[in-house]
């Protein structure tokens, strides 16, 4: 299979007048209003289609939707500055971009995940009520199951979920996250590899009816969702995200009541301790799994700027491309996430490149692979590009930007949040922005850690069919679209005309 990166440059000449004036400005509201939510649209269908098979990271329909992101941005008049394979890089002077090849894992077509309890037999349907883990290892094992809390075993700190338990072959049932008194984050692979050290042989978890508040910001809910868990490498544990009624029958008999697990969230959340106990109830989890490997591809393009100090120091405007493919026999279209975001970058980039702009600084567009393994595309660019004492203006991203309450929310991190409320009055949005300090989770987290300023941009409001089978371009709202593009257009012209 080919490697491809692609170096995309436009054919600005050094005669291009510069920026600024009230010919800008003019250019400047021309532009905002051709934004076009029916373009992204279809971008959007064509990105979540068949022929793409979901975009998981180092498939073959990864590597068509990264050829159609070049093809797009070649179709904007821009010049490929080298497009090279594994065996033979191109012949320009620019050093070519490695892709690192990436795990593939696909869960088998008819996984199963059973349940005796106290009422009988019951058989979890996918995936409304479980998801397997998309990089759990091949499993067809039968165990009781204890509940675990959090799944969190810190003594230095004096807490522990697994504290006078013994869950050897056992699987643990687990709460996403961390209760409010627990002062540090805690991943899941932290709560996988304390579960494999304690002797489970297998874990469930789910998302507490109870919301933590950047949960829900993030227009969270609490149904299964594809996830991979390994994401910091390890050795696998089988396991599945279960959704809360799933979990409420796994526990009906230890707890009682109609809200098993709402109650023990509670009780956990509010005496600050630990509630685990034994689930009364027997799960039988079976499926396959196949793994197997993939190049990561990235796809970048720049417009480059007039000013000879301004433009080594471009900004970044990307987006993640990947997302979930097809597992345990459902596609996953991964329309809102992240076609929307893609479809956004490829909006604005055709609207500077038609307008022929030559901001001051160089706008690099990006469209990330790996991100839903653990940022892998853009730790690769930042590894590769973020170097040296000099760096970007900034990097803005783009995630699930199609779906929501009508409202944007922006997490900004290096800049005034006067910077990002500026563009939103420029863009004619400055009522519907909802301003935040630093948003976990994305494409910005390497650049900030590499000290570039951030600003994230995603839809406000619920995101009901995020990491689902059921995130489809027919969810995904026009008015929303337009809004996200219409104020990263104005933020990038803005930041990449800025002194």
């Amino acid at each position: 299979m080919p490697v491809f990166l692609a170096l995309i440059s436009t054919g600005a000449s050094a005669e291009s007048p510069p920026a600024g004036g009230s010919g800008d400005s003019r250019a400047r509201a021309a532009a905002l209003q051709s934004v076009s939510s029916a373009r992204m649209l279809a971008d959007i269908h064509t990105l979540s289609g068949e022929s793409f098979q979901g975009r998981q990271t180092g498939s073959v329909g990864d590597r068509r939707a990264a050829e159609w992101v070049a093809a797009r941005f070649a179709a904007l008049h821009l010049t490929v500055v080298p497009v090279f394979s594994s065996e033979a890089a191109d012949s320009s002077s620019l050093p070519p971009d490695p892709a690192p090849s990436v795990p593939v894992s696909i869960i088998g077509d008819d996984p199963h995940l059973e349940a005796s309890t106290a009422r009988g037999m019951t058989a979890g349907r996918a995936p409304a009520d479980y998801l397997p883990i998309l990089d759990s290892p091949p499993v067809d094992t039968t165990a009781p199951v204890v509940f675990v809390g959090y799944g969190i075993s810190d003594t230095a700190r004096g807490y522990d979920d697994y504290a006078g338990l013994d869950v050897r072959n056992r699987i643990v049932l687990f709460m996403r996250g961390k209760p409010d008194h627990y002062p540090v984050p805690v991943s899941h692979a932290e709560k996988e590899r304390i579960a494999r050290e304690n002797g489970a042989v297998g874990f469930l978890t789910v998302t507490g009816p109870i919301l933590n508040p950047y949960e829900a910001r993030r227009g969270m809910t609490t149904a299964p969702s594809a996830f991979y868990g390994r994401q910091g490498g390890g050795i696998p544990l089988p396991g599945a995200w279960i959704s809360p009624a799933f979990a409420d029958r796994l526990l009906s008999s230890a707890v009682g009541g109609d809200q098993p697990l709402r109650a023990l969230q509670e009780r956990v959340n509010q005496s600050r301790r630990p509630h685990s106990r034994p689930a009364g109830s027997v799960v039988r989890m079976a499926w396959d799994s196949l793994r197997t490997s993939g190049p990561l591809y990235n796809v970048i393009a720049s417009i480059p700027g007039r000013e000879p100090d301004l433009k080594e120091q471009p900004v970044i405007l990307g987006a993640h491309r990947d997302h979930f493919g097809r597992q345990a026999g459902l596609l996953f279209p991964g329309a809102d996430d992240n076609a929307s975001g893609t479809a956004v970058v490829l909006e604005v980039a055709r609207i500077l490149a038609e307008a022929g702009v030559q901001p001051a600084r160089t706008i690099t567009f990006v469209s990330f692979d790996g991100e839903e393994q653990g940022l892998l595309g853009s730790r690769s660019y930042v590894d590769r590009h973020v170097t040296g004492p000099v760096k970007p203006t900034g990097m803005i991203n783009v995630d699930h930007a199609g779906v929501g309450n009508g409202r944007l929310t922006v997490g900004v991190t290096g800049f005034d949040k006067q910077v990002a409320q500026e563009a939103g009055q420029s863009a004619g949005l400055a009522e519907q922005l909802d301003l935040f300090g630093f948003f976990p989770g994305g494409d910005h987290v390497p650049f900030k850690e590499a000290g570039v300023p951030t600003i994230t941009v995603v839809s406000g409001g619920s995101h009901a069919h995020y990491h689902k089978p059921t995130d489809t371009p027919d969810t995904v709202n026009p008015r929303i679209l337009e809004s996200a593009a219409r104020y990263v257009l104005a933020l990038v012209w803005q930041l990449a005309d800025s002194r």
